[in-house]
């Protein structure tokens, strides 16, 4: 599983997934992405997940990038426990992702292949995505400027 080697905090407050995403919007290493569509926070399991579904379909030919980090640490408190006490310990990491942002990228095999293995990552994430080619970004980003 993913997560950082140490950070500086132990426990995090929840934070906000307002809004668009700024950054990592656009495919910088391969040729198609997978594009999220609504904000969520993605586990570290199953960005794992997805990994592997993509490896798998395409054999170990091309090369995958993963360009979302779970850096967030998620707290629980244990079933049946009474209020206060103080904050749950921790449970998961999660990477924050809004609408817009390029999670997974993919290069060195053909179209079809590369649409079906980001379709077969696509249904281990628990977010709406779409299947960009470089040029579809780099076309979107003229018609709005």
């Amino acid at each position: 599983m993913l997560m950082p080697k140490r950070v500086k905090r132990r426990k995090q407050f929840r934070g906000s997934m307002a809004g668009k995403a700024m950054r990592g919007n656009k495919i910088s290493n391969g040729e198609y992405g997978l594009v999220a569509m609504e904000p969520a926070w993605i586990k570290s399991n199953q960005i794992e997940a997805a990994r592997v579904a993509m490896t798998r379909y395409i054999k170990r030919g091309g090369q995958v990038w993963i360009k979302i980090f779970p850096d967030k640490p998620v707290t629980t408190k244990p079933a049946e426990t009474r209020m206060g006490s103080g904050k749950g310990s921790l449970e998961y990491w999660v990477a924050v992702v809004k609408p817009g942002r390029v999670m997974f990228e993919i290069a060195g095999i053909p179209e079809e292949t590369a649409r079906e293995a980001l379709r077969l990552a696509m249904h281990k994430l628990p977010v709406k995505c779409k299947i960009v080619s470089r040029a579809d970004l780099e076309g979107g980003d003229n018609s709005e400027n």
